[in-house]
């Protein structure tokens, strides 16, 4: 039976593991400590947990101070604020000056349900992946997310993590390797196209693998946790191989990963393409789930736009 947990409480965990081990690890967070799992760190390590209220400006500075002073400041509220009300202050504080500032932006995507449209963050890999400097990881599950946070930690620079609010699928395992910032992973081999997916899409493409199998289509399965920087030789290899790209995010298809994919197809292996994401709009309030279907975010629209893409192809 599938494992189901959220990546916000990988997220959290790691935390406390890497407070353990390095006495310079501190944690900040804007008030939303229950929600972004970083309450988890305050109650084993309160010396080196800092609320800093609703005040998201003065917590990215204040990260950013911790780290110039040779700390490693993890910097935590949900992906809208994160990105959205902090984004001069990453911008120029942070990345500007290239700190060893981690942001753990919870609450990504539109699977925050039904707060609605004003905390459903669509935009972030967007607003993040542009700044120089700027590292951006979008785990797929609770393990990756464990995994992705211990190598932020390790990783020298400004790092932004994407994680959820829902619980997903476990489809990653790094119990016996450790997660490689800029490494894609291959999920499935195919011949015919390839699925290219990030975040809690990269479950579903798996999904969508085995009925496009049925179907009599063989498509390669990739999951891109780190768009930025993008894994451009996997990107290149399975283009060639196989002819055709889907990309898949739970993100507007503009300015996301699936844009950064077609920047780099665009100029070094022309390939036909089709995205699916959130198409220029804002969500809405409902439940994951039914908020995943009204959007299209879906196994079987996954095995839809494949098949229209396999015929293009040929």
């Amino acid at each position: 039976m599938a494992d189901f947990k959220a990546t916000r409480n990988g997220y959290g965990e790691a935390l406390v593991e890497l407070g353990a081990k390095n006495s310079k690890i501190v944690v900040l967070d804007a008030d939303l400590s229950k929600s972004t799992m970083t309450y988890m760190f305050g109650e084993k390590y309160p010396q080196r947990f800092f609320n800093m209220g609703i005040a998201e400006q003065n917590l990215m500075c204040s990260a950013a101070g911790f780290a110039a002073a040779g700390y490693i400041p993890f910097a935590s509220s949900f992906g809208i604020f994160a990105s959205g009300r902090a984004y001069e202050q990453i911008r120029n504080t942070i990345c500007y000056a290239k700190l060893n500032v981690k942001i753990g932006a919870t609450h990504g995507g539109i699977t925050v349900g039904e707060d609605g449209a004003t905390h459903q963050g669509l935009e972030e890999i967007a607003l993040m992946r542009v700044i120089p400097n700027m590292c951006v990881i979008v785990p797929a599950d609770f393990e990756e997310a464990k995994a992705a946070t211990i190598a932020a930690s390790e990783y020298d620079g400004p790092v932004y993590l994407r994680l959820g609010r829902d619980k997903v699928e476990t489809i990653t395992d790094y119990s016996k390797k450790p997660f490689e910032i800029g490494k894609g992973l291959i999920l499935a081999e195919g011949t015919d196209l390839t699925i290219i997916a990030t975040g809690l899409m990269s479950a579903l493409a798996l999904r969508a693998k085995a009925e496009l199998d049925a179907k009599g289509i063989s498509a390669a399965v990739i999951h891109l946790a780190t768009i930025k920087p993008l894994d451009t030789k996997l990107i290149y290899e399975y283009a060639k191989k196989t002819g055709a790209v889907l990309t898949c995010e739970e993100h507007q298809t503009a300015c996301g990963m699936g844009s950064a994919v077609c920047e780099f197809l665009s100029q070094n292996i022309p390939t036909p393409v089709k995205m699916l994401g959130i198409n220029d709009t804002f969500g809405e309030s409902g439940t994951p789930k039914e908020l995943l279907e009204a959007y299209g975010l879906t196994t079987a629209n996954i095995v839809k736009m494949a098949s229209e893409l396999n015929k293009l192809k040929k």
